[in-house]
């Protein structure tokens, strides 16, 4: 049975994600702010842990707690959007927060567990196509694109300085979902989404290098 870590389950994308997880027969370690979130979800080998990931002693202890695991997959789902005003508008505070939410916390997580994966494991976050310096037509979402940009080089920057010891690195675009961040006039389903995601995770399991992908399977520019 293959295990996947999941970062952020409670709702929205994290939560279908682990669900489709346990239907295809995996064991999923999943962290939830709440800790009734995933009470209701359907049967399979499921382990829960409440964990806040800018609590930074928390993920330290967190991280305590796994030592002696092995995970196939860490994936990192958690983050927060804004409210999508012009750059110029955005209060430092609320800035501040989504760049330690959306960059800092997952890229923390990840360099203090990914030995935790195995050479042949995957480690992946849950970016966006709003994070595409090069995709960047339209503008918009400004702080939010920012925060999910540097997660995106934060990520490609691990993959870097550990290429030496394996592994695939993946910043998955989930594309415009319909959850209570991406809003009910989003194009897409969870259902049209997430199980496209764990295909793809699956195809590219044991690639290694670092790729930027859509929910498709298809290569973005970073």
């Amino acid at each position: 049975m293959k295990t996947i870590l999941i970062v952020g389950a409670s709702r929205g994308l994290g939560r279908a994600l682990a669900e489709e997880h346990l239907s295809r027969g995996w064991h999923v370690i999943a962290t939830v702010r709440d800790p009734a979130a995933l009470r209701d979800a359907p049967p399979g080998k499921l382990e829960v842990h409440t964990l806040d990931v800018t609590d930074w002693a928390g993920v330290d202890a967190f991280g305590r707690a796994l030592k002696d695991r092995s995970l196939d997959v860490l994936f990192v789902n958690a983050g927060i959007a804004d409210d999508k005003r012009p750059i110029g508008e955005v209060q430092p505070d609320v800035f501040a927060r989504l760049m330690l939410t959306n960059a800092l916390a997952p890229l923390r997580l990840i360099d203090r567990l990914v030995h935790l994966v195995p050479r042949e494991g995957t480690v992946a976050v849950m970016s966006s196509g709003l994070g595409s310096v090069a995709g960047n037509g339209t503008g918009g979402w400004e702080a939010y694109r920012m925060s999910k940009a540097a997660l995106n080089t934060g990520l490609k920057s691990i993959a870097a300085r550990r290429a030496a010891e394996g592994r695939t690195y993946i910043a998955t675009a989930p594309g415009w979902v319909r959850t209570e961040m991406g809003g009910d006039e989003a194009a897409l389903s969870i259902e049209q989404s997430i199980p496209r995601v764990t295909d793809m995770l699956e195809k590219r399991a044991g690639a290694g290098g670092v790729a930027y992908v859509n929910y498709d399977g298809k290569d973005l520019p970073w």
